[in-house]
């Protein structure tokens, strides 16, 4: 509803939010809930013509994360053909900078979230031969940890989310070598808290009221895709105990108005949804559709790419 004040609140995130909606659908095998013609022109709407990427909101600055979220978008609804490639490409190349990192816009903000993201668009639109592979490796590879383990940048602190990404990009490249796969496997395996939940880095506190509250505030549903995607990479899932982490997505829907949250007791949203649809899916919870975790998108369409690479997940359970 345009006249809520939450939908002007939340226009930065439009575009991610309905590639969220869109590929939580089709993990649930309902991707004809929403209107394809509509989701296309909001998309089409979204794009900025002077740069070549897309914001996330129509007016908005051109991102590259709005921008994979669009082409994943188009790439599920096979409407890619309304894309001008050669434009959107060099908008993405543009990006990176001397270090081999990526920028999320013109403003400069580097992460390897954004780094993936490139890797993951140009992989999509087939144009990964304009890829400098070799500057990207390097720089994702010099935020690996001691703990094997990857951090935003050189220097930071390793963390699932960023494990994720660099995991993903590396696969893409078919560069996993460079990957320490038994002390990440381990590293990852730990995230994993009593109550089956999973959080996103190691905490240091040893107090255990404190401890409690730290489990409470630092698991999230989202941390189960993060953490079981990367782990399908290196071919780990098992490392999990599936049938706990299984019960605490669950735990967090809304029993009344649907949807899954960040944690029990708290409201759900389309983020939320989309993440612990698609661990769900890697856990094999029956009657779901299987979930590529490198491009967390259909593992079916990706496959008809000929994009697929060699991750596992658990096999599907019967009802």
């Amino acid at each position: 509803n345009k006249n809520d004040l939450i939908y002007h609140l939340t226009a930065h995130l439009r575009m991610n939010a309905i590639y969220w909606g869109l590929t939580a659908l089709c993990t649930m095998n309902h991707r004809e809930a929403l209107d394809r013609d509509e989701m296309i022109d909001y998309v089409m709407s979204c794009w900025d013509e002077e740069t070549g990427g897309f914001g996330a909101h129509p007016d908005h600055d051109a991102h590259i994360l709005s921008t994979l979220s669009a082409i994943q978008i188009l790439v599920t609804q096979d409407a890619i053909g309304r894309l001008d490639i050669d434009r959107v490409v060099k908008f993405i190349l543009s990006l990176q900078q001397p270090s081999g990192v990526f920028a999320g816009d013109s403003f400069g903000e580097i992460d390897t979230r954004f780094s993936y993201i490139a890797v993951n668009a140009l992989s999509l639109l087939g144009r990964l031969g304009d890829l400098n592979v070799e500057k990207t490796v390097s720089y994702i590879v010099q935020c690996r940890n001691f703990d094997g383990g990857f951090g935003s940048r050189i220097g930071a602190e390793s963390h699932a989310g960023q494990v994720f990404v660099c995991c993903a990009a590396l696969t893409i490249l078919d560069r996993l070598d460079e990957i320490d796969t038994p002390t990440l496997s381990w590293w990852l395996a730990e995230r994993q808290l009593p109550n089956g939940g999973l959080n996103g880095r190691p905490e240091k506190l040893e107090d255990a009221i404190l401890m409690a509250l730290i489990e409470v505030f630092y698991r999230q549903v989202c941390y189960s895709f993060w953490v079981l995607a990367s782990l399908s990479m290196l071919k780990k899932v098992h490392y999990i105990d599936s049938d706990k982490l299984i019960s605490f997505i669950l735990s967090a829907q809304d029993p009344e108005g649907g949807g899954i949250a960040d944690r029990p007791g708290d409201m759900p949203d389309v983020f939320h949804t989309h993440f612990g649809m698609a661990g769900l899916s890697l856990l094999g919870y029956p009657g779901l559709v299987d979930i590529d975790p490198v491009y967390c998108m259909p593992a079916a369409l990706i496959e008809n790419l000929g994009l697929r690479k060699g991750w596992q997940s658990l096999e599907r359970r019967m009802r």
